[in-house]
């Protein structure tokens, strides 16, 4: 009787992911009753996810038929999922089937609106699900809930999977492999496999010898802890659900609703803003623990709920009308009920923290183990790109999307515009990995950082530049020195040979402040510096022997590449001969 209730729980699971809408009178209240501007402007996902082209062409047939353009990519994406499935503890299995949740039209169950605020944690993450499930939230549930939240359900993944059209990890790469038993018949290898992909996985030694993934299903449970909902919850990865089998692995569905969720409640409540974005990255990962998806699916799925959260946090009307009022429920509900300050209340509890895999490192990788805020920035971090290879350009410049500041706005309410957009560029991680679109021109969401950038200490300068002086602490911004204009100083002269060294100081710099050396013409960065706690430096540098004689200038840039101080007029003079005696 239970697998049945599992089965017909997992079919009502199955039919919301796809449709990501609710129907019946007890459906969320809807946040969307009036019309906003990006209701209709949403992100065109298949653009977004164009990379992924670089590495496997769909025939277009949408069966999974199609070239694998890149082994090397696609290879290491399959060794890492079969890594995570493999080595995921039990109760990461367990947290895995929970994450996999979507409620019913009773609101019996729960879904990632619910998971996802573990990143709130032990205290304010009970009182967020039993404001939830009382009815206590109802600005906030209309706002994020997984089914038909305004934010929380707003694009959906249908179009790009069927456009890419690939198979996920635990179909069968042989159509001749037995079918599992209790599997729909539409989820038979003869009929849906990922034979495609079979001389890429053949010899290796995360697949059998007929090139089928060693992939571990994990059996479905009922979930009796109350830790999300009142009532007992049927769990099931749904494996041979038609909705599950015969749908595309990238991007990962599961994935866009938990960042959809999980930046909505990042920016709800920035003051846990970079543990809720760590858990949002454990709900991607968990698709990954289940064998339903990879780490490209994984950060596809994390590409498009940027794109869609920046999307709604830039729509002035939507902000003022949907994403404000609710920060205002929520954040009055959580201390109301912890009895004190939101600072006090985080202070008081137990913060998010995971051992997915109870201390085991990922090829390529870490343990992926949170204990506090560095480490879930770093795991966070981690998994932008899980350790593949570039493959594009790196060093290119930074390459904020259009709108992606306005992700910071509850975190940096007093910076402009232009200082959260040099915090993003701060914190972003370098190009060429997997589905980095720098060279687009538009902007790159897959290199954008907002766990590393919620938790930016930022210090202002003096021409309102700003400068991220470190990440992974407690979210700070230091106001611009008074009273004090950056100087570039050479305390023993300015004439200096090419190849020799010249001294040079600085000071009205922000304490930690780094500073890059430029020698001009020709810019040539000559060295790098740091501001001491009083905002100076002194620094010997080096002149290339290759300059030419000649008057010449130093300027220093701050981290964005903005000149700060100088330029400071030299005289090189010829290239100095050592002395020789004979």
């Amino acid at each position: 009787m239970e697998s049945r209730t599992l089965r017909l729980h997992a079919a009502w699971r199955i039919a919301i992911a796809g449709a990501l809408v609710v129907t019946g009178a007890a459906a969320p209240l809807s946040a969307t009753a009036a019309s906003y501007p990006s209701d209709s402007a949403k992100p065109d996902l298949v653009t977004l996810l164009s990379g992924y082209r670089d590495f496997w062409t769909p025939s277009g047939k949408g069966d999974f038929s199609g070239t694998v353009v890149n082994p090397t990519v696609l290879a290491y994406n399959d060794r890492l999922t079969v890594w995570i499935n493999n080595n995921a503890t039990a109760a990461q299995q367990f947290r895995a089937l929970q994450d996999s949740e979507y409620n019913n039209s009773a609101k019996t169950a729960y879904d990632q609106s619910f998971t996802v605020s573990g990143g709130l944690g032990s205290s304010l993450s009970a009182i967020y699900v039993k404001g939830l499930n009382s009815g206590a939230l109802p600005l906030t549930q209309a706002l994020i809930n997984s089914s038909n939240g305004s934010s929380g359900a707003y694009v959906s993944t249908s179009t790009a999977k069927n456009t890419f059209s690939y198979a996920r990890p635990f179909v069968k790469t042989d159509p001749n492999a037995t079918a599992v038993s209790g599997d729909d018949s539409a989820c038979a290898p003869s009929v849906n496999n990922a034979s495609s992909l079979k001389s890429m996985r053949q010899g290796t030694s995360w697949a059998d010898a007929d090139g089928n993934l060693l992939i571990t299903r994990v059996a479905p449970v009922t979930d009796t802890t109350h830790q999300f909902s009142p009532s007992d919850v049927p769990l099931d990865a749904a494996y041979g659900q038609p909705g599950i089998c015969k749908g595309g692995s990238f991007p990962s569905g599961h994935t866009t609703t938990a960042y959809q969720a999980g930046i909505t409640l990042a920016t709800l409540v920035p003051e846990l803003g970079p543990e809720v974005l760590a858990r949002a990255s454990e709900n991607g990962n968990n698709r990954i623990v289940l064998g339903v998806h990879y780490p490209l699916d994984i950060v596809g799925g994390r590409i498009d709920g940027e794109a869609a959260l920046a999307a709604r946090w830039s729509d002035d009307a939507y902000r003022a009308g949907v994403l404000q009022p609710a920060r205002q429920e929520l954040t009055t509900y959580l201390q109301q009920q912890c009895g004190g300050t939101l600072a006090a209340c985080i202070a008081a509890e137990a913060p998010y923290q995971n051992d997915p895999y109870g201390g085991k490192a990922m090829p390529g990788g870490t343990a992926q183990k949170v204990t506090d805020r560095a480490s879930a920035v770093s795991v966070y971090t981690e998994r932008l790109t899980y350790g593949f290879a570039r493959t594009g350009t790196a060093g290119q410049p930074a390459a904020v999307p259009a709108g992606a500041s306005n992700l910071l706005l509850t975190a940096f309410p007093q910076l402009t515009d232009a200082q959260r957009t040099s915090i993003l560029a701060q914190t972003q991680i370098d190009s060429g990995y997997p589905l980095d679109q720098t060279s687009g021109g538009n902007g790159s969401w897959q290199r954008l950082n907002l766990a590393a950038a919620m938790s930016a200490k930022v210090q202002v300068n003096a021409d309102s530049t700003v400068s991220v002086l470190g990440v992974g602490g407690t979210a700070q911004v230091l106001p611009a020195p008074t009273g004090t204009t950056p100087a570039l100083t050479a305390p023993n002269g300015t004439t200096v040979a090419a190849g020799g060294q010249l001294q040079i100081a600085g000071s009205g710099f922000a304490a930690g402040q780094k500073l890059t050396v430029q020698l001009h013409s020709d810019p040539v960065t000559i060295a790098t510096v740091t501001a001491d706690a009083n905002g100076a430096f002194a620094a010997t540098v080096t002149i290339p022997a290759s300059t030419p004689a000649g008057a010449h200038t130093i300027t220093l840039l701050d981290a964005t590449g903005a000149v700060v101080a100088g330029p400071l007029a030299v005289t090189v003079t010829g290239v100095r001969l050592p002395l020789v005696s004979g």
